[in-house]
């Protein structure tokens, strides 16, 4: 059962008693700013960590496995082959006579994508110096102005609702 809130409104002739219900899970309000990081951080587009999120759970997987996802996405014929060269997908197993070859995803796209969950699941914060997070430099644009003053407002009610009570 979800937690209720009562809120008073107060009208002209009396107080009206609304039942709020809040919801349990709210991890995916953040989920545009965490995913901003993440594009800055890894220098990727949103449909490649959609894409690397995907085959996060999937373990060793096929090229035809990842084509089968890859249909609902933008169009861009290199994704795959990048991925490989920018280090987030290597061959696991080289092709064996009538199979396929097998890929997984590397040490370093799996750490993002658990980074990326403990984030979302209030675990960790976004970091705040420029050294770790690129968002945070002097040379920052305007957008990621903006996106960092978002993330500090993430960690500050991140820090308030895993706070030992």
């Amino acid at each position: 059962m979800y937690p209720i809130k009562k809120v008073i409104k107060r009208t002209r002739y009396r107080n009206v008693i609304y039942d709020r219900v809040l919801p349990k899970h709210d991890y995916l309000k953040y989920w545009k700013v965490v995913k901003y990081w993440a594009r800055k951080k890894y220098n990727l587009s949103s449909a490649d960590i959609d894409m690397l999120l995907f085959l996060y759970t999937e373990g060793l997987f096929t090229r035809s496995k990842y084509l089968e996802y890859e249909n609902i996405f933008k169009w861009d014929n290199d994704r795959f082959a990048r991925l490989m060269r920018e280090g987030f997908i290597h061959n696991w197993v080289k092709k064996n006579w009538g199979e396929e070859k097998k890929y997984e995803l590397t040490f370093k796209a799996r750490k993002m994508c658990a980074s990326i969950y403990r984030k979302l699941n209030g675990e960790e914060p976004i970091s705040e110096t420029p050294q770790h997070n690129p968002i945070f430099k002097a040379s920052a644009r305007y957008t990621d102005k903006v996106h960092a003053m978002a993330i500090k407002k993430f960690n500050q009610e991140s820090r308030q609702r895993h706070a030992p009570k």
